[in-house]
């Protein structure tokens, strides 16, 4: 009773002296704290969650927050054997995320990012929003259930900074285009509305998206490639401003690249750029020449200003968001993912300093998306009272027929892992109690001299074991494709290290053995010998044989891995 009512006087303390930071000073420190961090900070004291879950303090967290690249490898087959959406999480400093992405199902498709939430599609009849960071999420209901030739591209987020208004918007695609071939209208939800509803141009203006050309949202609008085979201009960039719902067209800067080329449109540094290049014909995402990028400088005028022109590349661009911090990500066609710095010299931009990130075969390299993402604390809550908002449709998720090999093999793994763990253990240990039975058996010993001789050998022997390596197991957490390859890698050569284990194990044992067997031949020739001894080195020999059987097992873990 005493020690409950010495913690609580002790709580209520520490609250005290919490309560009386300065509020301004506690807000500066937050501003510095990752989301996780915050999160966990919530459930210190009620004065901490009020700060923290204030939309005020979360919009200013949030302006704060570092710029990362969201790498996505949406669901697909090769060669008959499917593999689960996945993504990796880089930082300012190029290092990767090993951990999967909770809100990311096995089969949902990434179709935008924004202020740290996802914009996720799913094969069911919902879209999916969810926070990378927090894990909040919500479904909401498609404009058009079951229709025919829609796409995950054709679904993207967008943020207005004035209105604080998140909205998803869906192009429709060619399937209910008009008998012209093209359609004026989008259709648009607004988070916490009631339903969808379709947002016309006034003016005579193709609101088509050309797909996996990239969609991108800066400064309050929404920014997309467009195309009119009728048209003078063939090619141009639709603007959508998200507070006033309007349209506008933009055309693309003059190019001196022919051939057979395509047009993407990013992000740089806050920067609506168009990226041009000629493509591979029978491959048209594959750069196969010079790569240009152009900065928009003025949407009234469609002025725009050259970035960057590189010089020949044959790599894939994983669109929509390929430039960051500086560097442009390209992909091999074998599966290598780079990053290249960008020096320009005034005619032509020269790659440099060429840093290889990561091998992501056997994912196919057209198929690799990038996003400009954040880790936020914005909440989803305030949006979920709406009727257009439905319960989770994941129901299947991991637990379809489909992804049952793939979980089979993720617990073959664990248990690879668990026998790994107990095998060293076994291993060292053995050794241990060789020794206590070895010692208990000298303790019968009259000789002193050969006690301490047999007892510096035995000693001698143990020096020679390896070290025991980290006891804490590794955390059972999913992981993304690059967390997976290292854990397997990590795994081989924990199994080789159980093989070394084992067999420094057997050496010990049989140095131990030889010795006390000598021993006892030195005291049988002086007849020292009593059935104490005899008894003992019956236990003996029964720790040769559980030394055995561990030998035996890490052969078996071996031979499966």
């Amino acid at each position: 009773m005493a020690s409950e009512e010495t913690k609580s006087k002790k709580k209520k303390e520490e609250e005290c002296i919490i309560n009386c930071l300065p509020g301004d000073l506690v807000e500066r420190i937050f501003f510095r704290l990752s989301v996780s961090t915050l999160l966990r900070c919530t459930e210190v004291c009620k004065q901490w969650h009020k700060v923290i879950r204030d939309p005020q303090f979360i919009t200013a967290h949030l302006e704060q927050a570092p710029r990362c690249a969201l790498l996505f490898f949406p669901q697909e087959s090769v060669q008959g054997k499917p593999y689960p959406s996945d993504a990796i999480v880089f930082d300012e400093g190029w290092s990767q995320s090993t951990v999967a992405v909770p809100v990311i199902g096995p089969d949902d498709f990434l179709c935008g990012s924004c202020n740290g939430l996802l914009c996720l599609y799913t094969k069911s009849s919902t879209i999916k929003i969810a926070n990378l960071a927090t894990g909040e999420s919500l479904h909401l209901d498609k404009p058009i259930k079951n229709l025919k030739g829609d796409h995950f591209s054709f679904y993207r987020i967008g943020f207005h900074p004035v209105t604080e208004e998140y909205k998803v918007i869906h192009f429709l695609s060619a399937h209910q285009n008009d008998s012209q071939g093209t359609f004026n209208f989008i259709q648009v939800y607004t988070l916490g509305s009631d339903k969808w509803k379709d947002v016309r141009s006034s003016e005579d203006l193709s609101l088509s998206c050309v797909k996996n050309s990239g969609v991108v949202n800066v400064d309050g609008a929404m920014f997309w490639l467009t195309e009119d085979a009728k048209a003078n201009w063939k090619h141009a960039v639709i603007s959508f401003d998200l507070s006033e719902e309007s349209f506008a067209r933009i055309q693309l800067p003059d190019s001196t690249l022919g051939g057979y080329r395509r047009y993407w449109i990013t992000e740089i540094n806050g920067k609506v750029c168009i990226a041009t290049a000629e493509v591979h014909q029978h491959r048209s995402r594959m750069v196969a020449g010079k790569l240009q990028l152009w900065t928009l400088c003025s949407k009234v005028e469609s002025r725009w200003s050259q970035m960057y022109n590189l010089p020949y590349t044959h790599s894939y661009l994983p669109s929509p968001h390929f430039v960051h911090w500086d560097k442009i990500m390209m992909q091999s066609f074998l599966g290598d993912l780079c990053s290249y710095e960008l020096f320009d010299d005034g005619c032509e931009t020269k790659l440099s300093k060429r840093v290889k990130l990561l091998n992501f075969f056997p994912h196919k390299p057209d198929n690799v998306q990038c996003f400009i993402c954040v880790k936020s604390l914005v909440r989803l809550d305030a949006y979920k009272k709406v009727g257009i908002v439905r319960g989770s449709k994941q129901q299947g998720g991991w637990g379809l027929k489909k992804w049952e090999a793939w979980e089979r093999d993720i617990c073959s793994v664990e248990n690879m892992w668990k026998n790994v763990y107990e095998l060293e253990q076994n291993s060292l240990v053995t050794p241990q109690l060789l020794v206590i039975a070895a010692k208990d058996l000298l303790q019968h010993v009259p000789d002193e001299v050969t006690r301490r001789r047999i007892t510096m050998e035995i000693d001698q022997t143990l020096q020679h074991l390896p070290d025991c390596p980290d006891k804490h197991r590794r955390p059972q957490r999913r992981l993304n494709w690059v967390g997976w390859k290292r854990d397997k890698e990590k795994l081989t050569a924990r199994v080789n290290r159980v093989k070394d284990v084992t067999k420094a194990s057997r050496q010990a044992a049989d140095d131990i053995k030889s010795t006390l067997i000598d021993m006892l031949n030195h005291l049988q020739a002086m007849v020292q010998v009593d059935d104490g001894i005899h008894r003992l080195l019956s236990d003996f020999l029964n720790h040769l044989q559980h030394i055995s059987s561990t030998l035996n097992s890490a052969a078996n873990i071996s031979n499966e891995s």
